[in-house]
């Protein structure tokens, strides 16, 4: 994939009929295009932080960050790391996300406190991982 025609044009007649891999290759313009792919590159997630304790979050509203789960769980104990699940190059949500904790004591307390919370106007549920 080429960003510019000018580009793709140089390609072609640079590498049309050259050999790889000894055959002779054919590069030309595709016949579709997909329009609705976006490119923009995303946002680096944090690391994350994987531990024993973990819980799952489902049924996330698509405008979900990684920084707005952090902070909602935040209230029930200190958050070592949180993720929102990303559809592979892209910033498109997958609905669901990880958040991990120091103890057992505040997986307890946030599956408890937050399976059927509302974040970003949607209910969300909260399983231990």
């Amino acid at each position: 994939t080429m960003s510019t025609p000018e580009e793709a044009n140089a390609a072609i007649e640079s590498l049309n009929e050259t050999e790889v891999g000894g055959r002779k290759i054919k590069v030309n313009v595709t016949e579709s295009f997909l329009p609705n792919i976006d490119r923009s590159a995303p946002e680096p997630e944090p690391v994350f932080v994987d531990s024993q304790y973990k819980v799952y979050v489902g049924n996330l509203a698509k405008s979900v960050t990684t920084e707005m789960l952090k902070n909602f769980f935040s209230e029930k104990g200190e958050v070592l790391s949180a993720t929102v699940s990303r559809i592979p190059g892209t910033a498109k949500s997958k609905g669901y996300g990880f958040v991990t904790f120091s103890s057992e004591e505040e997986v307890q307390a946030a599956v408890s406190t937050f399976n059927n919370a509302e974040l970003e106007g949607q209910p969300i549920r909260v399983n231990k991982a």
